[in-house]
């Protein structure tokens, strides 16, 4: 049996909640390997709704789910979303949720600098969400993070505040705030500590040893390849690695255990905050797309912006991060219109690319070369079976997989578990 490693194919929320909770049923283990909880999933599971931002998939079956190293974890974000969660019933503990001792943690002092430079930066913002991934990934590297196991040591946490707050301290100086009050940071850590320290483990060796036993790992990705630091739309990106490489380094685990890698692809194109995208819509398709899909953010509530699919942006994903199938969802969307459209390349200053250029500017002057098809009007919602797909539906699938030369293993035809069409196992591939 192979194990799965799910990511976002395009720039993120293209369902993978719902993808990851169908494999988590069949998962021994679900792992989050990058990003933070900037990053959220919807799961409808039996007619209730479940909203995750940090904590895996899994958690909701009652497969073992594991936060790795990669993740920058804030601890009061968790202690509030476990509450949630258990307040809609699921039992959350030790035996089902581990936490790598070596993740670093997000501090309010990370939610500080992220607000205070995304104000001064005009016309020039990222569109973060505020929560601070970036400035906890930037200590992370800079060495001054404080990490899960740095709590149960908070009496020699010294040296490191030192490290940290001379860097904090100057950048804050610079937008006129105050020094960061240590002693409210630690007093708040202190607090938390108990909270965080219950899952805390070296989440490598459990997962070594589950591995060894032959338990099915799923690694769950966040945002999407076209959000990653390297090989994204920068600088409108995350702050970490989203390809699939990433699980391993993640996790703990070498690259071998990664598996099958299922890229999640939504059946048109979306995108919340700045940055280029070449086949939005703002027209009334568009606004209707918006609106059937219920295309705004999970973790933000912002509206996303809407574009036909790009078969250019998901077959570079699929190249960079080595996808073996994909999942595409949301089709039933796309349910009524009369035509559609796939981008199948740019135009860009007389010459035709097919792949988007690095830099920001060529970015944005992208034109979109499209072709287009006849749509349907039969349903698609709900459908469990490929031939229950009308027939335009198929070949609108057909297509995808040509341009994007890659193999759809799944398709999703609403945001309910079931309602999904299994055409390549990843399980057993």
């Amino acid at each position: 049996m192979a194990n799965v490693t799910v990511i976002g194919a395009q720039w993120g929320d293209e369902g993978k909640g719902k993808i990851v909770d169908w494999l988590a049923s069949r998962a021994d283990v679900v792992v989050r390997f990058q990003g933070g909880h900037n990053a959220g999933h919807t799961l409808v599971v039996d007619g209730k709704t479940y909203k995750l931002s940090l904590l895996p998939s899994g958690i909701v079956s009652g497969t073992l789910s594991v936060i790795g190293n990669g993740v920058v974890l804030d601890p009061w974000a968790l202690r509030e979303e476990v509450a949630r969660i258990e307040a809609q019933g699921v039992r959350i503990t030790d035996d089902n949720l581990a936490i790598a001792d070596n993740c670093p943690l997000i501090l309010p002092l990370h939610r500080d600098l992220d607000a205070l430079r995304e104000t001064a930066a005009g016309k020039g913002k990222i569109g973060t969400t505020g929560r601070g991934i970036g400035p906890a990934y930037e200590d992370k590297v800079g060495r001054r993070a404080i990490r899960v196991c740095d709590l149960a040591h908070l009496d020699a946490l010294e040296a490191q505040l030192d490290r940290l707050c001379a860097h904090h301290d100057a950048l804050r100086a610079g937008f006129g705030q105050p020094p960061v009050d240590r002693a409210a940071l630690l007093a708040a850590l202190s607090e938390v500590a108990p909270f965080v320290l219950r899952f805390a483990q070296p989440v490598w060796k459990r997962l070594k040893k589950v591995r060894r036993a032959g338990a099915r790992i799923l690694f769950e990705g966040a945002q999407g390849v076209l959000l990653d630091v390297d090989h994204g739309t920068y600088p409108f990106v995350t702050s970490s690695n989203t390809v699939s490489g990433t699980a391993a380094a993640g996790s703990g685990l070498g690259p071998s255990a990664t598996g099958f890698v299922l890229g999640i692809v939504k059946a048109y194109t979306t995108r919340v905050g700045s940055g280029p995208f070449p086949t939005e819509l703002d027209d009334e398709i568009g606004q209707r797309l918006g609106e059937r899909g219920h295309e705004f953010g999970t973790v933000t509530g912002r509206k996303r912006r809407v574009g036909w699919f790009d078969a250019v942006l998901v077959r570079q994903s699929c190249a960079i991060s080595g996808v073996t199938g994909i999942a595409l969802t949301k089709i039933d969307v796309l349910d009524g219109l009369e035509k559609v459209k796939i981008c199948t390349g740019y135009r860009l200053r007389g010459k035709v690319y097919d792949y988007l250029p690095s830099h920001a500017a060529d970015q944005a002057l992208c034109e979109p070369i499209y072709e287009e098809m006849d749509g349907w009007s039969q349903s698609t919602a709900g459908a469990r079976s490929y031939a229950d797909l009308p027939a335009n539906a198929i070949k609108y699938i057909q297509r995808i997989q040509e341009l994007i030369e890659c193999p759809v293993a799944l398709v999703s035809t609403s945001p309910e578990r079931d309602d999904t069409i299994l055409m390549r196992d990843p399980f057993v591939d």
